[in-house]
């Protein structure tokens, strides 16, 4: 029997990633959502944890960075695998050396194009929309000590019509967020299954 996958969700504000992720496995076998965090005491996800009955603890900017608060809580959940679904600051080294190739990550954009600091939500859509480019869309990728340059797992992409705007276009990209991110996120899962 192998070892059952524990996920911790990280996030920073509504968590509708989240929870579509933690549908996605509520039925799965070997892969279980086994917390939220959270960077922010007001973001929604916290909510949402609460409504499908997931533990969610919130850290300050001080857990993250000067503390092992948040490794020493993963560790205590027996945490294999972090997801970012909206999580807005850098991972610090102290978790990126704990969960080596175990975290990822979703962009709403076609990296390389797009990235970095700065380059989140709206921003990215609306640099999207302003530069008039034909197509966007999204990057699975790892997770490394810089902003959106770890080492691309799957990208899929929309087209963008002429009367696009950055509301429209984030429509679309929510809508290739919420079909992709889970299964990715389950061969991924699976491919450490096997490796282990």
């Amino acid at each position: 029997m192998e070892k059952e996958i524990n996920i911790a969700i990280f996030g920073s504000g509504n968590g509708s990633n989240a929870q579509r992720i933690s549908e996605y496995f509520a039925d799965k076998e070997g892969i279980k959502i086994a917390t939220f965090v959270v960077n922010k005491k007001d973001a929604y996800m916290i909510e949402r944890a609460k409504n499908l009955g997931i533990p969610c603890r919130v850290f300050g900017r001080n857990d993250f960075y000067n503390t092992n608060n948040v490794t020493d809580y993963l560790k205590e959940m027996d945490i294999d695998f972090v997801v970012l679904a909206g999580f807005l600051w850098l991972v610090p080294e102290n978790i990126l050396q704990t969960y080596p190739r175990r975290i990822v990550n979703i962009h709403p954009a076609l990296l390389p194009l797009y990235g970095g600091k700065g380059m989140y939500g709206m921003n990215v859509h609306q640099a999207v929309i302003d530069n008039k480019e034909q197509e966007s869309g999204i990057t699975i990728h790892f997770v490394d000590e810089k902003y959106d340059e770890g080492t691309t797992i799957f990208q899929a992409k929309c087209n963008i019509a002429p009367d696009d705007t950055a509301e429209t276009l984030a429509q679309k990209i929510h809508l290739l967020e919420y079909e992709h991110f889970p299964v990715v996120i389950e061969q991924v899962v699976g491919n450490l299954q096997h490796n282990n």
